[in-house]
């Protein structure tokens, strides 16, 4: 009795929050951040699109660093280009664990002096962000906030230019984020200034996490019988390697040796001029140079008894 009672009192609340949930629901099975081109994408979701929604297949995974120097269309061995900005590798374990992806046969790792920051700032888009309890459109409010402001500046602009089949016409960037050239030396400085505040004097125990992923990530590999490589990204040779960068390192290939994984160092392979700043290769000469060697390797593998 004391329910129906609570239930009658309350009930234009209620329907007002079954209403919500009910919508909230609807717009998540929808999922317009992946969707409807009235969002920009993220960099998974990119991948994705890129790949005609494909969700399988051997993959090539890491940050923007993976982005910038693998140019997947001239690799001979087909990977996934699968960089994403901010990624590090507790968001390959979210990836696989889900699976918001399933990796088959091979699965090549990336790893710069980002990819293994426990408390790198984050793209809040990517769908393993979301808590379990938040709410669709409360999780993304502000998204959907920005492309509201978008629609009505369109709308306004086109009836102003006397276009009004403009109206509605919005196509959001669906390229990833390349490097072409070599910055000025004095912006790649400041860039590194940058580093050296916000990052490189973290110790081992603000990289544990990512460690840990590692780990966890050649378990499953093992258990999944994938070919499991790891490559050390390029670093621009100009400027000092974080000491975090050089510990990981030393405590990750005794893991990787012990598990007989094919390593690849180009941490220090490669002289400045290839670089766009301090931890991205340019697209002309960098990335085409990264691509066959690494491509050259990796098939070397594939060949060796």
């Amino acid at each position: 009795m004391k329910l129906l009672s609570f239930v009658k009192k309350n009930g234009f609340v209620l329907s007002l929050l079954a209403a919500f949930l009910l919508t909230d629901w609807l717009v998540a099975r929808w999922d317009p951040l992946v969707h409807s081109m009235r969002f920009t994408k993220n960099d998974f979701t990119k991948t994705l699109l890129h790949h005609d929604w494909t969700d399988s297949g051997p993959v090539f995974y890491g940050n923007s660093a993976v982005i910038g120097a693998y140019i997947e269309d001239e690799a001979e061995l087909p990977l996934i280009e699968m960089g994403l900005a901010y990624g590090k590798i507790t968001y390959l374990r979210e990836i696989l664990e889900k699976p918001w992806f399933n990796v088959q046969d091979q699965l090549v790792l990336g790893i710069d002096v980002h990819t293994i920051l426990d408390k790198l700032d984050t793209d809040p888009t990517y769908p393993w962000n979301r808590k379990w309890y938040q709410p669709y459109l409360y999780a993304y409010r502000a998204y959907f906030q920005d492309s509201f402001a978008k629609t009505v500046k369109q709308a306004y602009t086109s009836i102003r230019e006397g276009k009004p089949e403009e109206m509605l016409d919005h196509q959001p960037w669906l390229d990833k984020h390349l490097y072409f050239g070599q910055k000025p030396k004095e912006e790649i400085d400041a860039d590194f200034e940058k580093y050296e505040q916000l990052f490189n004097w973290m110790g081992m125990e603000d990289v544990q996490e990512n460690l840990q992923a590692l780990e966890w990530v050649l378990d499953y590999a093992e258990h999944h019988q994938l070919d499991f490589r790891v490559v050390w990204m390029p670093y621009n040779p100009d400027y000092p390697l974080p000491n975090y960068m050089s510990e990981f390192m030393k405590e990750a290939n005794l893991l990787l040796e012990e598990r007989q994984i094919p390593v690849l160092d180009l941490v220090n392979r490669y002289d400045s001029v290839y670089f766009h700043d301090v931890v991205h290769l340019n697209r002309e000469q960098g990335a085409p140079l990264f691509t066959r060697e690494v491509d050259e390797w990796l098939l070397s593998l594939e060949n060796s008894p």
